[in-house]
């Protein structure tokens, strides 16, 4: 059963996220609505460096990381909304319950900027931390929701380009299936505390244009998953992407890639991004961070 706090938290997003036409919105409208929730500063322990250069995003770095261990995270947000300001609560808890240093990409988005822009953006990324000497043997990808597709699809780039992998994936609710088959989307249309069907269908057309939904870089639900790095895939049974994770977790054992889904119930898509709302989300950010130091072989978090 969920928390009392994390019921709470979902009757509120019920009341305000959920019953608002997200999937009618300008894009300013919820980057900004996005933005206003972030907190105003790094907590203790984190020191927060902006970057404007190859690549652009945030530094989010734990002042004991682990030498070399590093994180590249892709925010989610339907490749509309979102930025590493809005996803900062979790990466600054990210990195430092993984003793790391946390690049989070501010990759460029829809309208403006449709698929394949955001795969693009992730490619240039991941190339430019191998530049600077980052070790992929101590590098981990990751994402939420979009993010977690776009953190797939950049994993499917680095296989076909021959790039070293690197260490392991971290996927949080991970949209993997712009072609909205998924039996959940109708099955979890009243449990889901966040999405209606609708904003699912409407947000993938956003993205692709006139790109194909089953595009692997689109959609890695559709790629050929075969020698990827082992991942760790958090989903709730209550909400309308489930079967973009169960599906991807089926696909990704055919395919010979070890994989841990880890289900819960009654909570909101996406919910580790959410610390200090309701306990299950440090929970889950730990059990993360205990992933991410087993793959870049580092020993365990402090």
């Amino acid at each position: 059963m969920p928390s009392i706090q994390a019921v709470l938290f979902n009757w509120i997003m019920k009341a305000t996220f959920k019953s608002r036409p997200i999937h009618l919105m300008e894009a300013k409208a919820l980057r900004d609505g996005a933005d206003a929730l972030a907190p105003k500063h790094p907590p203790a322990g984190i020191v927060c460096e902006i970057v404007d250069g190859a690549a652009k995003g945030e530094w989010h770095r734990a002042e004991n990381a682990e030498p070399g261990r590093t994180v590249l995270y892709l925010h989610g947000g339907g490749y509309v909304f979102g930025s590493p300001k809005s996803h900062s609560a979790f990466t600054y808890a990210l990195a430092k319950e993984a003793c790391a240093e946390v690049f989070s990409l501010d990759y460029r988005m829809a309208p403006e900027h449709p698929f394949p822009a955001a795969v693009d953006d992730a490619v240039a990324a991941y190339e430019w931390l191998l530049g600077e000497g980052r070790d992929p043997e101590k590098l981990v990808i990751g994402g939420d929701s979009a993010g977690g597709g776009l953190a797939l699809a950049l994993l499917l780039s680095i296989k076909a380009r021959g790039l070293p992998m690197p260490a392991g994936a971290l996927l949080l609710s991970p949209w993997t299936d712009l072609a909205t088959t998924g039996a959940s989307l109708d099955e979890n249309e009243k449990s889901d505390a966040m999405f209606k069907k609708v904003y699912i269908v409407e947000g993938a057309k956003r993205y692709l244009a006139a790109a194909d939904p089953k595009a692997p870089l689109a959609s890695p639900l559709y790629g050929d998953l075969a020698g990827l790095p082992p991942m760790l895939i958090f989903v709730s049974q209550s909400e309308v992407l489930r079967d973009d994770s169960t599906r991807l977790q089926e696909r990704l054992v055919a395919a010979g890639v070890q994989s841990k889904l880890v289900t819960e119930n009654g909570l909101i898509h996406v919910w580790p991004i959410f610390p200090g709302r309701f306990p299950e989300a440090m929970k889950s950010i730990r059990e993360a961070a205990a992933f991410i130091a087993g793959q870049t072989k580092g020993g365990s978090p402090a």
